[in-house]
């Protein structure tokens, strides 16, 4: 699904980028705006009510609830290609919000023939996690098949299973795409599963890969409207550009020596090294600047991994090295007394701090250096819809928040 047009360019076919629509849907769009229209900077867009408010104090640190649903029919390669490409340059750029939110994602997909016909040919692929390597890998291991497609039911399923924060001040936001009907499901109507979700202070927004007005006749732009959400279609022959620079080998590096600065521990510690390596080679196989673009990404707030690493879960409060069992340590930290445990864990931390200043002084001159050979070459990435979600995403995620109204004092 990919081809080369140019040094270094490469465009992905069907394009969209999952995390980019849903967050730019959320913090940048009109309700039910064709063709994913931005609209005037606003509050994120939770339905109102008593248990979503639209408020936070100022300086607070957001809570974002994401889920992805998508659609794995045999038509559907080339938007899974294009949430693999994306990814990590999306978390980049919510990561220039200020305060950085604190974000969670789940993965779904539907109509695959591949899936339990009793569920509709819907999977829960991954449940909430604040684990970005578990959602990479999963979104990597999802395979097109032909099917059914309900989008109804995924949105039914997403809406009613996951365990969404229950901060009111939370942002919910659940992104479906496909390329079907989205009001064909018999067994479920479209309008009430996005109206109780909206109820529930979750934004659904719609993007239909074709042709803007067939989108909008077959449902897609109504279910994002009933959901306070954002429509968009794709032009399936457009994509997204992808430019390869002098710095991605650079910032590659740094990152694999990155990944030596972690240090796993308890049961999860193995799992957790073996996993950050794959998915480095997951996104080594795409290409360097979707390598470079995740290096970039692990030198950020968004990145942390306190489950597995000692590093994250004592800068967290989650454990003191000194004070851990020798079974929950690494075999090369077992022999040390609890004082080099310690200044071990301590300098790690500064190697990492330092190479992620390194990583972020290294994407700064990147993202310069994308953006001058995208004039040089004439290339409109405003074309792909991805950038100009991207684009809704670094106005708003970096907006000043609304005050919070200060409480009344009891009994009055």
């Amino acid at each position: 699904m990919m081809k080369t047009t140019g040094i270094g360019i490469v465009w992905c076919g069907a394009v969209v980028v999952a995390v980019a629509l849903v967050v730019g849907a959320a913090w940048a769009a009109e309700p039910g705006s064709p063709q994913g229209t931005v609209g005037p900077a606003a509050a994120p867009a939770i339905a109102a009510s008593a248990e979503a408010p639209t408020t936070q104090p100022v300086g607070s640190v957001r809570q974002v609830d994401l889920v992805i649903c998508l659609d794995t029919s045999n038509s559907m390669d080339g938007l899974i290609d294009s949430a693999k490409q994306k990814l990590w340059a999306v978390v980049n750029e919510i990561a220039t919000a200020k305060p950085v939110p604190k974000l969670r994602v789940a993965l779904y997909q539907y109509g695959n023939d591949g899936l339990n016909s009793e569920n509709g040919w819907v999977e829960r692929v991954c449940e909430l996690t604040d684990d970005l390597d578990t959602v990479y890998g999963k979104l990597f291991a999802l395979k097109t098949n032909g099917g059914t497609e309900y989008v109804a039911r995924v949105v039914r399923a997403a809406t009613e299973e996951l365990k969404w924060s229950e901060d009111p001040a939370t942002v919910r936001i659940l992104f479906v795409a496909g390329n079907e009907p989205a009001t064909q499901d018999p067994a479920h109507k479209l309008q009430d599963i996005c109206k109780a979700a909206a109820t529930k202070g979750i934004v659904v927004n719609t993007i239909f890969c074709g042709g803007a007005d067939e989108g909008r006749q077959t449902g897609w732009s109504d279910a994002a409207a009933w959901a306070d959400g954002t429509y968009a279609a794709i032009d399936q022959d457009r994509g997204t550009v992808v430019v390869a620079t002098p710095y991605d080998k650079k910032l590659v590096e740094l990152g694999a020596e990155l990944n030596k600065t972690y240090v796993g521990y308890g049961q999860r510690g193995r799992e957790g090294k073996a996993n950050q390596a794959a998915q480095d080679d997951n996104a080594s196989s795409l290409g360097a600047p979707a390598a470079a673009e995740r290096a970039s990404a692990k030198s950020t707030k968004l990145y942390d991994n306190d489950a597995w690493d000692l590093v994250d879960a004592e800068a967290a409060g989650k454990v003191k090295v000194e004070e851990m069992k020798d079974e929950d340590l690494p075999e090369e930290m077992r022999e040390m007394t609890p004082e080099q445990r310690k200044e071990h864990v301590e300098q790690l931390a500064a190697q990492r701090a330092e190479l992620q200043k390194q990583i972020q002084g290294l994407s700064q001159q990147r993202d310069a250096h994308v953006k001058a050979e995208m004039e040089k070459q004439g290339l409109d990435e405003g074309q792909a819809f991805d950038q100009a979600l991207r684009e809704a995403v670094r106005q708003q995620l970096n907006a000043p928040q609304a005050p919070q109204p200060e409480k009344a004092p009891e009994g009055k």
